[in-house]
């Protein structure tokens, strides 16, 4: 099997087990302690949120949730209306609020990774099939939403 192959949900379960590995065996320098740890929580629960979001709107619009397959409608509404890349963002958020929970420097690495493996692997290539899928209606949307934030 190809990296390729894999589903990004797959490298989200790697990265949050990559995070507990970094803490436990090379944790580094301890950045907050409790309770102050809990506040990553908060960017685990909106992460979710997001992925929830926008997994209805693609059923909503019947196209796929599967990246690099094509798409039958472009979606721009709800959280694709702040973010080309909601359910990216919201796996980033997710590693970012585990990362926070841990209090521990090292698991913020893989956050920085994900973000870099999501973007050379499936972002650019997913977005080049939007392109040639939907044009003229793709640059615009695309010209005026961030990728990221």
């Amino acid at each position: 099997m190809k990296l390729r192959e894999l589903m990004p949900t797959t490298w989200l379960l790697v990265g949050l087990i990559s995070e507990a590995l970094l803490h436990f065996i090379v944790p580094g320098a301890r950045l907050m302690a409790a309770p102050w740890i809990l506040l990553g929580l908060v960017p685990m629960a909106i992460g979710i949120w997001i992925n929830l979001a926008a997994d209805k709107a693609f059923h909503v619009t019947s196209t796929t949730v599967k990246p690099l397959e094509s798409s039958s409608a472009l979606v721009r509404d709800g959280v694709f209306s702040v973010t080309r890349n909601p359910m990216y963002l919201g796996f980033v958020l997710i590693l970012l609020g585990e990362a926070l929970l841990f209090g521990s420097l090292t698991p913020f690495a893989v956050v920085v990774a994900f973000v870099i493996v999501m973007d050379r692997m499936y972002i650019a290539r997913e977005e080049g099939m939007l392109a040639e899928d939907f044009g003229g209606d793709w640059i615009s949307y695309a010209a005026q939403t961030r990728r990221w934030l």
